[in-house]
């Protein structure tokens, strides 16, 4: 199975056995686990965690590539897959119709809207038990960052308040077809238990975090004035000159708490 890939899906099959191997490895899939791959594409990654687990459900968006994947997988396992952009897909809806509480996720995310694609796994962190993606290792490497980093910023902070993230290798642009321009990475997305979560309100939280990083350089008094003033921000025992970048995550949930 040799597709054509598509520049439009922002399409590259990894293809090298090394690197599959290291990432089936990683996922580690048991019988029974109710898998779902994110696009699937040739099914290099599919077929190894499909004789895994038994079954697996897979969300594709190019029509193409469904008819020789399920031939592929007619003799591995039981493949469902799901004709769909995974935007529009509710995990939450989707553990209920598996009858699991929760789902394991995985896949090799289409660079252009892998930030995307986080967000939404997010927001149904409660269904999902992990996540394994592979992405431009640039966003692993702002998924993952501590604050005073220079990549530190709104990913970093509304991914680690939701899960554990943990990056675990670097795949290089040859394991793929067509090769990128830049290097991948693996990376381990583990949801927060329920006790480890913050009570904030989500909305605001995320707004206070789109604000506070829309112009980096900007103390938090200037890029936070429409929603809370300096007197405010001191309250929370947060230095209302600082910049967002030194600000931990637990320090934005204690703003988000702050009266509006």
């Amino acid at each position: 199975m040799n597709a054509r890939p598509k520049k439009s899906f922002g399409q590259h099959f990894l293809h090298e056995k090394r690197y599959i191997e290291r990432i089936v490895s990683a996922i580690s899939p048991r019988a029974g686990d109710r898998v779902v791959e994110i696009g699937p594409g040739e099914g290099a990654l599919t077929l190894p965690l499909l004789a895994a687990a038994g079954r697996l459900v897979a969300i594709e968006l190019d029509t193409d590539l469904i008819p020789a994947l399920q031939a592929r997988a007619s003799t591995v396992g039981t493949l469902e897959i799901v004709h769909a952009d995974v935007l529009e897909v509710d995990f939450t809806a989707l553990a209920q119709r598996l009858g699991v509480p929760r789902i394991r996720l995985a896949g090799n995310l289409p660079y252009y809207i892998s930030s995307p694609i986080l967000f939404h796994c997010v927001d149904h962190a409660c269904a999902i038990e992990d996540m394994h993606f592979m992405l431009q290792k640039e966003v692993v490497d702002r998924m993952a960052a501590e604050p005073g980093s220079k990549v530190y910023g709104r990913l970093s902070v509304m991914l680690q308040l939701a899960c554990r993230v943990e990056p675990l290798f670097t795949v290089p642009p040859g394991a793929f077809r067509p090769p990128p321009k830049v290097d991948s990475a693996v990376v381990r997305l583990v949801p927060l238990a329920a006790h480890e979560r913050h009570d904030a309100d989500p909305l605001r939280l995320h707004a206070i975090v789109k604000a506070a990083f829309a112009q980096r350089r900007k103390t938090l008094s200037n890029g936070l004035k429409n929603m809370l003033d300096s007197a405010a921000i001191a309250s929370a025992g947060i230095d209302p000159r600082a910049r967002a970048e030194t600000l931990s995550p637990g320090d934005f949930v204690r703003l988000a708490r702050l009266p509006a």
